[in-house]
């Protein structure tokens, strides 16, 4: 029986793009009906339900685009492989033509579900598949780790969340410490909308200011203490140690005073990014 999904994701994008909610149209759907509900599963539940070798359908949250995977291994989260060159087209197409360690959020269809997740875009490790791709790529779901290090990647945990329709909730009670880890992840998965959802500037122009995220090709950081404000301030200062590499300038190292605010003791800190995207103007 022929099924067809039609997946519609919009999400807060800059410039003021509305929120749709997203959803599954499912055509003759009485053998195979879809369930609608995005479900944020724990990898445990998910490492039954998408065993060694089963093939599901990713979709990208962003574009909406989707492909083919297989997944071939992983103890700790799925290594998957697309399945022909033509998905392996489709996940280039997804990452603007370039290969990339950045996160992205998904949504896995396998049989009835629509589950939450977060992928990378680079070949890596061992391939079997006449597909392409040099290698896998992983996928990340709620409690997934990494094999090295057996800890959760916060880079894939926020793209989980976007996934899930619950980033919001995430960065709601997160401390200045925590914010500040969490808005340098944005930048790093390169999301202007995530980055809008818990930054400031003093700029007028708000949209100016995040296309400069675009120049940032990668960034690594420390924070320099580990010592939280006060439970009732309404401002913090988060020194930050920093190492950016800027299209078109080079390598950057920096430290930086992050001036965090919010606007009562139980409201979420917003963060002011302008001393970030100053170092793309150098």
């Amino acid at each position: 029986m022929r099924i067809i999904v039609y997946v519609f994701i919009s999400l807060f994008l800059v410039g003021g793009f509305g929120v749709s909610p997203t959803y599954a149209e499912n055509t003759n759907n009485e053998e195979y009906p879809l369930d609608f509900h995005i479900e944020m599963l724990h990898w445990a539940m998910v490492n039954e339900l998408l065993p060694r070798y089963s093939k599901f359908t990713v979709i990208d949250v962003e574009t909406g685009k989707s492909f083919r995977v297989q997944r071939r291994a992983g103890r700790y989260h799925a290594d998957v492989q697309p399945l022909t060159r033509k998905d392996t087209k489709i996940m280039k197409e997804i990452y603007n033509g370039h290969w990339s360690w950045r996160r992205r959020a998904i949504l896995i269809q396998a049989d009835n579900k629509l589950i939450a997740a977060s992928m990378h875009g680079m070949p890596h490790g061992a391939g079997a598949l006449d597909n392409g791709f040099k290698g896998h790529f992983c996928i990340h779901f709620k409690g997934s780790v990494t094999h090295r290090s057996e800890r959760s990647d916060l880079s894939h945990q926020v793209m989980i969340n976007k996934a899930g329709g619950t980033i919001d909730d995430f960065v709601r009670d997160l401390s200045p410490n925590q914010l500040t880890t969490t808005f340098l992840v944005f930048i790093k998965n390169g999301d202007p909308g995530l980055v809008n959802k818990v930054a400031i500037t003093n700029k007028k122009q708000v949209k100016k200011e995040l296309k400069k995220m675009k120049k940032i090709e990668a960034i690594n950081w420390k924070l320099l203490s580990a010592d939280e404000p006060d439970p009732f301030a309404l401002e913090a200062e988060i020194p930050v140690e920093v190492s950016l590499l800027v299209k078109n300038i080079g390598p950057i190292k920096a430290n930086i005073d992050f001036h965090l605010i919010r606007t009562s003791p139980i409201s979420p800190w917003k963060i002011n990014m302008d001393p970030l995207m100053k170092l793309t103007k150098k």
